[in-house]
């Protein structure tokens, strides 16, 4: 949709020169969160959903992240040891896997690039506290519209009627996951939505009629494209 702020070039630079590329099949875990932190995560192709788990199935998905994007940035400098959230795979993904120390190394010999990358971390940050101040505020149904928003912003493809059409296939699930709430809840909601001629959904594919409606129901605070955005 619009202009937004990508991970500095030279990031991936680091990843392909110092880094190793590997294959991860659909559903699988590329870190955990609680595990003791070892490396670094830059996706070439694919998509990876980024989430804090529960020892009893409970997910928050705070990032669906694909190509160009890196995981586990909230680790570097710190001094936990251990990642603070979970990653795994929507499909087969090419990721290249990169020592967190070494990574810290080589941003510390080059000042501007390490700025840059700060300015990326903080923009991930701002990312996710709008989405929790969406879930906190304004409830499921005010954390469904904020992601159908950012979900639009990150894969949206304007139609020539002005409609907005989110091509990227979602679940309940994957929605569900998203606004911590449950399939039925959403299933519901959307169903709500399709009958207020707000949204339409087809195979899987939402198509947005009305984002201004979505916008006034979670007082969107119409912050950047580069924040309201799911990725």
């Amino acid at each position: 949709m619009d202009h937004f702020e990508p991970l500095p070039k030279k990031i991936r630079t680091i990843f392909e020169e110092h880094g190793s590329l590997i294959k991860f099949p659909k559903s699988s875990h590329i870190c955990i969160e609680g595990e003791p932190v070892k490396d670094l995560f830059f996706i070439v192709a694919g998509k990876v959903v980024v989430s804090k788990e529960t020892a009893g199935g409970k997910e928050l998905s705070l990032r669906i992240c694909g190509s160009d994007d890196c995981i586990g940035e909230g680790i570097v400098f710190s001094t936990s040891g251990f990642y603070p959230l979970s990653a795994k795979t929507l499909e087969a993904s090419q990721i290249l896997t990169l020592d967190a120390g070494l990574f810290e190394i080589l941003l510390a010999q080059e000042p501007d690039l390490l700025i840059e990358y700060i300015k990326w971390l903080q923009l991930q940050n701002l990312k996710t506290q709008t989405k929790l101040r969406d879930l906190l505020l304004f409830g499921k149904k005010g954390a469904l519209y904020s992601t159908i928003i950012r979900l639009s912003n990150t894969y949206g493809e304007k139609l020539e009627n002005g409609d907005i059409l989110i091509n990227y296939p979602l679940t309940n699930t994957t929605l569900a996951n998203l606004c911590a709430t449950s399939r039925e809840v959403i299933n519901r909601t959307l169903h709500e939505l399709k009958n207020l001629n707000v949204i339409s959904f087809d195979k899987g594919l939402i198509t947005v009629h009305q984002l201004n409606y979505l916008k006034d129901q979670c007082e969107c605070d119409n912050c950047p494209i580069s924040v309201c955005r799911i990725d």
